[in-house]
């Protein structure tokens, strides 16, 4: 999923709105000397993963979202949670049009209900259970 993730030039530091929690990511020009495409990116706040696509000069600048990063609540160890996990999941209809995919931890095995924000799959989920 290529994303054309908005961003804003000020003074030699290129904004990025996280595509998950929409938190401003800062990359610097000595940032950005140092990424080429391949390289990965992971948000502060929600911990998303990115993969620079592209990063040529001034605005010529691309990001991927690869994955959200979830703690899972049975045994506690981190995982990515990805588009190929997603797919694979079962979605379950809940109540008020809640929808949750139902992973599987791929350390323990427990199945964790995500729930995401804005009935959109592709967004940050908003907590395991």
């Amino acid at each position: 999923m290529t994303d054309s993730t908005p961003y804003t030039t000020l003074m030699a530091t290129l904004e990025i709105d996280c595509p998950v929690c929409a938190e401003v990511l800062e990359l610097t020009e000595e940032d950005r000397a140092e990424l080429r495409p391949g390289d990965v990116i992971v948000c502060d706040s929600c911990h998303a993963e990115m993969e620079v696509t592209r990063n040529g000069g001034g605005e010529d600048f691309e990001l991927e979202l690869l994955g959200i990063l979830t703690v899972c609540p049975a045994c506690g160890e981190e995982f990515d949670v990805t588009e190929d996990l997603l797919a694979a999941a079962p979605t379950l209809e809940g109540p008020g049009d809640v929808s949750v995919s139902v992973v599987t931890c791929p350390h323990c095995r427990a199945r964790i209900e995500l729930e995401f924000e804005d009935d959109d799959p592709g967004g940050a989920p908003a907590s395991p259970s």
